[in-house]
């Protein structure tokens, strides 16, 4: 399968909420001689209403998943958590049913935007300019589920002007968890204002990660609580300056 063509996929929280990361993600692509395609049908992967244990809703849309992304394309997209679900949810949806073959295919061409690039078309450098100091987050899905480290660090040492900045306790989680944060919303809360004061901790201007729904709770304790620290997609760190 030829790694120069793809389909993109895009998570709700991208399409509704963060579009410009969408943008952003086939600037870059473009960057690493990737031609991208989109398929206007695509809707949501599911993952919400599974893990909220509604698995019909989740099977049917699951279902449309597979048959709008018809496995002619490896398909790429800026979420460890929707891509990692994808990879592992639909296993306990899908094994041994009517799609079968068609699953298991579609798991082995799914990647994340930062696992693709840089272990699949092996382009690490796009002459990013970032000039800001930067912490980065590892969301739970990225690290317990896809396991995603290595890659995300690689591509930020590459932007000129980027400092990057560990955090203590980096693989703990923000608090977000989806309907976690809404029904256990103090325990979330406070989960979020640990995170964030460990990435202030180190002085950086932005928390950087592989997934917007963590950066977009992190960023509702920041805004609340007017905190001198920004968040951003690293899709659209890598776009800057391209």
């Amino acid at each position: 399968m030829n790694p120069k063509e793809v389909d993109i996929f895009i998570p709700c929280f991208i399409d509704q909420v963060y579009p410009h990361t969408g943008f952003n993600m086939v600037k870059v692509l473009e960057k690493a001689g990737v031609k991208a395609h989109y398929n206007t049908n695509q809707t949501c992967c599911g993952q919400l209403a599974f893990n909220s244990g509604f698995w019909d809703e989740a099977k049917k849309l699951g279902e449309k998943f597979i048959k709008d992304f018809n496995n002619e394309h490896m398909i790429v997209g800026p979420s460890a958590s929707c891509i990692g679900y994808v990879r592992k949810g639909y296993d306990e949806l899908f094994y041994n049913g009517a799609l079968h073959n068609e699953y298991k295919q579609l798991q082995r061409n799914i990647y994340e935007i930062t696992d693709f690039l840089v272990n699949i078309v092996k382009v690490t450098n796009f002459g990013s300019v970032f000039e800001h100091k930067v912490t980065y987050h590892d969301s739970c899905a990225a690290l317990r589920d896809y396991k995603l480290k290595d890659e995300p660090r690689q591509l930020l040492s590459n932007v000129k002007g980027l400092e990057l900045i560990e955090m203590k306790n980096t693989d703990e989680c923000c608090g977000f968890g989806g309907t976690f944060s809404i029904k256990f919303e103090p325990i979330s809360t406070a989960m979020a204002e640990q995170k964030v004061r460990n990435a202030l901790d180190t002085g950086a201007e932005y928390i950087v990660s592989t997934d917007s729904s963590c950066l977009m709770h992190q960023f509702a304790y920041i805004k609340k609580h007017n905190l001198p620290i920004k968040v951003a997609h690293i899709v659209d760190v890598l776009a800057s300056g391209i």
